[in-house]
């Protein structure tokens, strides 16, 4: 799916700062102001559950949540942080490709197949340096700053003390993710001596800012947390579609892979993050992250389009026959339907607490193309 949604889009930064929630004094609504595919053996060998007195209620049914049950379990043994040894890219590897073809939908296109092979190969690295930028900047500027929150209680969710404990341990995840994928960047351009071209503010960043700038100044904290909660439950469905071909450098095919196995406990774990946050609101509060949810699931999974147009007249396309890949690969039934897919178990956990039961949420969910 990279290339068609999010993954080579790149990321945004919260506009709160961790140091300001390490500092605050006492938690804050979350809407106060701005300052499945998961480790099976993790969720098999659960914790003992742990359930906060102070624990919200059901959105639905005025009933505590369940109890939670760590998904955390086996983490010192199975973390990537703790268990995978560093990806290191061999300069024999030079003659495998950098990133499958498969994943790069405008790849599959007869114009860009066309293109001499060591330009089409140098478009294969392009989109893995596009991936590894995403996830770099996905994780320290934009999960680990919610993540540290949670970790600290400064969020103004209550939560069981084994998820605050289980937060610490994402974060370690989440800054280890972006470590490596920077190590494999810098790898990659030694081996090919090809560049990184990336954008100096990522497609991501922009549609973020646009989503907060529209919004009053006490309502951008939940909306930040809601886009945590989007991105880390559609980022696995999304590593689930990277199939690992040996055509692929290894140590490209095993990073991805690492990151998969990490991101499942991570979307489990912010499936019930949402259950305790949807309890912590007011009806209000509620609404307005019900309509904020598709905008924000379009933000991470929309393609940079204007951005694919420039790589490949970068690549030797004209820019009318750029424009003709663009219009054929991402047509409109093709990027909602890989959208819909993508968003299916995001939009059920949202769908579950009742999300979308405001007329004005189930509007945007149709508008945004997410509607089943």
């Amino acid at each position: 799916m990279c290339g068609t949604v999010g993954m080579f889009l790149g990321c945004a930064a919260l506009s709160y700062c961790p140091k300001s929630l390490l500092t605050r004094g006492r938690p804050q609504s979350p809407a106060g102001p701005a300052t499945d595919t998961g480790d099976a053996a993790g969720t098999r060998a659960q914790a003992p559950a742990d359930q906060d007195a102070g624990a919200p209620a059901d959105p639905r049914t005025g009933s505590e949540p369940p109890a939670y049950r760590s998904v955390f379990q086996n983490w010192d043994t199975r973390a990537s942080v703790r268990a995978a040894p560093r990806r290191v890219v061999a300069d024999a590897d030079a003659a495998l490709r950098f990133f499958s073809p498969d994943l790069v939908p405008v790849a599959r296109h007869p114009l860009v197949r066309a293109l001499p092979g060591p330009v089409f190969d140098t478009l294969l690295v392009q989109h893995l340096y596009r991936y590894l930028d995403f996830t770099a900047k996905l994780e320290y500027l934009v999960v680990n700053r919610a993540v540290i929150g949670i970790a600290h209680g400064s969020v103004g969710v209550p939560v069981p003390e084994s998820m605050r404990f289980d937060a610490l341990k994402m974060y370690c995840d989440e800054a280890y993710h972006a470590l490596a994928a920077v190590d494999l960047r810098r790898q990659v351009e030694q081996v090919t001596a090809v560049p990184a071209r990336l954008p100096a503010e990522p497609f991501f960043l922009r549609r973020l800012r646009q989503i907060l700038a529209g919004l009053p100044a006490d309502q951008r904290a939940l909306a930040e947390l809601m886009f945590v909660i989007v991105s880390e439950t559609l980022i696995s469905a999304s590593l689930a579609e990277i199939p690992g071909t040996d055509d692929v450098v290894p140590a490209v095919r095993e990073s991805i892979r690492d990151h998969a196995l990490d991101e499942g406990r991570h979307h489990a774990y912010f499936a019930v993050f949402l259950r305790h946050l949807w309890g912590a609101l007011d009806p209000g509060q509620r609404r307005l992250a019900g309509r904020l949810a598709p905008r924000l699931m379009d933000a991470f999974l929309h393609p940079d389009l204007e951005g694919m147009r420039t790589e490949l007249v970068g690549h030797g396309l004209t820019e009318d026959l750029a424009e003709q890949v663009i219009g054929e690969v991402y047509t409109p039934e093709v990027l909602g339907r890989q959208m819909r897919a993508t968003s299916r178990q995001t939009r059920r956990y949202l769908d579950d607490v009742g999300a979308f039961d405001d007329p004005e949420a189930a509007a945007e969910l149709h508008a945004h193309g997410y509607a089943p």
